[in-house]
């Protein structure tokens, strides 16, 4: 029978989830953190390797590289306590600047716009596409990777009288970047790095744990 998981203790501190942005050009970071983490977070991972195609005899399987992981959570946004406290920003705004920091992810920089096309005005041969922010998605000290934001879906649920959104639910996709996808010079590469020697830590505690009394079966014969 299911149990129910003991309440986490009242004074115990509960860190938020939260998105790092860091600027490509002044290395200004900004802090984007979750209202309320999410109840659930999704993972997928998927192996990258060769040897692996339909009808190869070979009994190797190899690595290529890091898998490729998507991250999916759900994070719920509404301004109730500041409206009953007399915030004026909520009162004028209600959840639009939020939702503008998260929307914001997908866009590149206005000033880079504006100054792509006064490049483009003055006749420049090859404009460098806009770079996007680094981003990190911070998830407890022990989960730290740098993602690309892949979609953002906003459900506005409850507004104001001004229509302004008071409550809604923003749906983030994020594709974790890997150290084989940027080059070992590029910080991604480092912290990627160390995440993985952070699972296999976790990972060998739990194997020098295992016995083959446990699963019934003599591992010497494999």
């Amino acid at each position: 029978m299911a149990t129910t998981p003991p309440p986490y203790p009242k004074n115990i501190r509960l860190f938020k989830g939260a998105l790092v942005l860091i600027d490509d050009t002044t290395n200004q970071k900004s802090i984007v953190s979750f209202q309320y983490n999410p109840e659930s977070l999704s993972r997928k991972l998927n192996p990258v390797t060769v040897g692996t195609e339909d009808g190869n005899r070979s009994q190797t399987v190899r690595f290529t590289g890091a898998p490729t992981q998507t991250i999916s959570l759900e994070v719920q946004i509404d301004c109730m306590e500041q409206l009953n406290a007399g915030d004026q920003t909520a009162i004028q705004q209600g959840i639009h600047p939020q939702l503008a920091t998260l929307e914001l992810l997908l866009y590149p920089a206005s000033s880079k716009v504006i100054s792509s096309q006064a490049l483009a005005a003055a006749g420049a041969l090859e404009i460098v596409p806009m770079t996007a922010p680094r981003t990190v998605f911070v998830w407890g000290p022990g989960r730290v990777v740098p993602v690309r934001v892949t979609s953002v879906s906003v459900t506005e649920q409850l507004f104001d009288a001004l229509l302004n959104p008071v409550q809604a639910a923003v749906q983030l996709e994020m594709r974790v970047l890997s150290y084989s996808d940027v080059f070992s010079s590029n910080p991604d590469y480092q912290l990627f790095l160390t995440y993985q020697q952070n699972l296999e830590t976790l990972a060998a505690s739990v194997r020098a744990g295992s016995s083959a009394d446990a699963i019934g079966y003599d591992v010497n014969k494999l």
